[in-house]
């Protein structure tokens, strides 16, 4: 399974480490950037993940920044993209889950690196649950229509 990620400058060291995290459990990961940790506007990396999941050249985005809210609401933004800031493993559940969501936006400067890992795993473990969900995603779909 392909991954793409990417982070600014906030996010570049834990984007590096989740970048080596991934790739140690067999995931092929596309790094789309930074390529240190110079200062960079979010947006910009924000939409090349995005717009690598919705073009079906990744199956899952993950994307990191002080906060993962801006993020979030930018790769939001690319047609066919839910993106969900998450905090915990719980909430990657979730996301994934309940909303099908395709991109993670991740804490680089509040939450740790470990757990980091840990919402990773719960986020590419978890199968959308269909179901009563899958209207609900449909109405999201219909929104960006």
């Amino acid at each position: 399974m392909r991954i793409s990620i990417a982070s600014d400058h906030a996010g570049f060291e834990q984007k590096q480490q989740l970048t080596q995290y991934l790739r140690d459990k067999g995931y092929d990961v596309a790094d789309l950037g930074p390529e240190n940790d110079d200062r960079v506007d979010y947006p910009d990396f924000a939409e090349a993940v995005a717009r690598s999941v919705a073009d079906d050249s990744s199956r899952f985005g993950v994307l990191v920044c002080g906060t993962g809210i801006g993020m979030a609401i930018a790769a939001n933004k690319v047609h066919g993209i839910r993106a969900a800031n998450v905090i915990n493993p719980q909430f990657a559940e979730l996301a994934r889950e309940h909303n099908d969501a395709n991109v993670v936006a991740l804490s680089g400067r509040f939450i740790d690196i470990e757990t980091n890992k840990l919402i990773l795993d719960a986020f590419l473990n978890t199968q959308f649950g269909e179901g009563r969900h899958a209207g609900r995603v449909q109405k999201i779909n219909c929104i960006e229509s």
